[in-house]
C-alpha cells in the first residue's frame, strides 16, 4: 500500500504522463486548458483590486517625474537595475562558458539523471546539482530549481515529495531541469546555508542575495549552452529560501523568461519571522556590525541594506518591476497571503503601461508548503509560458 507521500508522487507522475500525451496529441487544446486553469489567478480579490498600499510606485523616476510611456520605462528600468546593483553590491563578470562536470549518469524511469558540478564563478566555486533530461534531442524548455540542497528538488530528499520536488515534476512534463543547492556547500562540507551565505557576504562585502542571483545567472548560461535546451525558454522556480533566491535572480537577470516565486515573502513584514530579509544571510549584511538573529527589536536592531531600505520607506516593489513584462506567479501561502496583491498591483499597472495583460498571478494556500493543488498550478504556469 502507498504511503501518502508515495501516493502523491505516483499520482503526480501519472498526471504528468497523461498531460504529456494530451499535449502531444493536441498542443492547442492543452494550451487552452492551461489558460482556463490559470485565468482566475491573474485577478486580485475584490477587496484588493486597485489597491496599492503605502508602497512607493516604481513608475516614478528618482527625480519624481512620472513614467508615461514604454520609452520612459526603458530608462526607468535602467535606473532601477543600477540602483539595486549599487544597493546589493556589484557582480563580478559573468562566466562566459560555465563548465558542467558530470559526476554520474543514471537512467531513471522516463528521463536521464546526471549528478553535476556547475561552475558559478570565474574561480573554482561550483554549485552541486542534478540535471534531469527527458528523452529526445530537444530543444526543450528548461527550469532552474534552487534550494538548500538539490536532492529534495529531484524527489530523493526526506521531504518535498509531491509538494516541491520541482525538478522531478517538470522533467516528467518535458522540461530539462537543473536543481542546485547553496553555493559553497561543496567546498565547505558540513556548513549549513545560513553560515555559508553570511561568510560569503563578509568575504565579498556584498549582500548574500545578490551572490545567489549571480550564481543563477551563470547557471542560466550553462543551461542555455546545452544543445538540448532552448535558450529563449528558461525559467526559474523556488520555495521559501529558494523563492527568495528565485525572485532576486529573475528580477536581476533579464534572460529568465518567466518565474515562480513560491511563498518567499515578496515584501518586508516584521510581523512574520519567516520573512526574514533582515538577517545577514539575506539583506542584513553589515561590514561594521554583526546582528543577533531574530525579528528586529531594540535588542536586535536592523543592520546593513535592510536597515537603509526600511529607514527610507523602501521595499521590494521596484525590484519586482524589473520582471516586467516577463510573467511571474507568486504561489502564496503563509508568507504571501492575498493582501500582497497590494504590492503586485504595482507590477500589474506597469504591465498595463507596456501593453500586456495576465503577466502577474497570485495563488493562495493556508500553509507554507505547497499543497498538491498549489504545485499543479505552479507547474501549469511554467508549462503555459515556457512550452511552445
Amino acid at each position: 500500500m502507498f504511503t501518502r507521500p508515495a501516493l502523491l508522487v505516483a499520482t503526480s507522475c501519472f498526471t504528468a504522463i497523461l498531460v504529456s500525451q494530451v499535449f502531444a496529441a493536441d498542443p492547442d487544446l492543452r494550451r487552452a486548458e492551461l489558460e482556463k486553469q490559470l485565468a482566475p489567478f491573474y485577478e486580485p480579490p475584490a477587496e484588493f483590486a486597485g489597491q496599492f498600499g503605502s508602497y512607493k510606485s516604481p513608475l516614478k523616476f528618482a527625480d519624481g517625474s512620472a513614467v508615461k510611456s514604454k520609452e520612459d520605462w526603458a530608462r526607468r528600468r535602467t535606473e532601477i537595475l543600477k540602483l539595486w546593483h549599487e544597493r546589493l553590491g556589484p557582480w563580478p563578470p559573468l562566466v562566459e562558458k560555465p563548465k558542467v562536470e558530470v559526476l554520474e549518469t543514471v537512467q531513471r524511469d522516463g528521463y536521464t539523471e546526471q549528478h553535476v558540478h556547475v561552475q558559478v564563478s570565474e574561480g573554482s566555486t561550483v554549485a552541486d546539482g542534478y540535471l534531469l533530461m527527458p528523452p529526445g534531442e530537444g530543444p526543450f524548455p528548461a527550469v532552474l530549481v534552487p534550494f538548500y540542497e538539490p536532492l529534495t528538488s529531484i524527489g530523493r530528499g526526506e521531504k518535498g515529495h509531491g509538494t516541491h520536488d520541482y525538478g522531478l515534476q517538470l522533467v516528467k512534463r518535458g522540461f530539462v531541469t537543473l536543481s542546485i543547492g547553496t553555493p559553497g556547500s561543496v567546498e565547505n562540507i558540513g556548513k549549513e546555508t545560513r553560515q555559508l551565505l553570511t561568510e560569503a557576504g563578509k568575504e565579498r562585502r556584498i549582500q548574500p542575495l545578490t551572490i545567489l542571483a549571480y550564481v543563477s545567472a551563470n547557471c542560466h548560461t550553462a543551461l542555455a549552452q546545452m544543445p538540448n535546451v532552448d535558450p529563449k525558454r528558461i525559467g526559474i522556480i523556488g520555495l521559501s529560501y529558494g523563492g527568495k533566491w528565485s525572485m532576486f535572480s529573475s528580477c536581476l537577470y533579464e534572460k529568465f523568461s518567466c518565474a515562480v516565486w513560491s511563498d518567499p515573502g515578496i515584501v518586508f513584514n516584521e510581523k512574520n519571522a519567516n520573512v526574514n530579509y533582515w538577517e545577514p544571510w539575506y539583506l542584513g549584511y553589515d561590514p561594521k556590525e554583526q546582528r543577533k538573529e531574530g525579528v528586529p527589536s531594540d535588542a536586535k536592531p536592523r543592520t546593513g541594506l535592510y536597515k537603509e531600505l526600511v529607514a527610507n520607506s523602501d521595499d521590494l516593489i521596484d525590484l519586482h518591476a524589473l520582471m516586467a513584462p516577463r510573467p511571474v506567479l507568486v504561489s502564496g501561502g503563509t508568507e504571501d497571503p492575498p493582501r500582497n496583491w497590494t504590492a503586485l498591483n504595482h507590477l500589474v499597472q506597469l504591465n498595463d503601461l507596456l501593453g500586456h495583460k495576465h503577466r502577474v498571478a497570485l495563488t493562495a494556500r493556508k500553509g507554507h508548503i505547497p499543497t498538491p493543488e498549489a504545485l499543479e498550478l505552479e507547474l501549469a504556469f511554467l508549462e503555459y509560458w515556457l512550452k511552445p
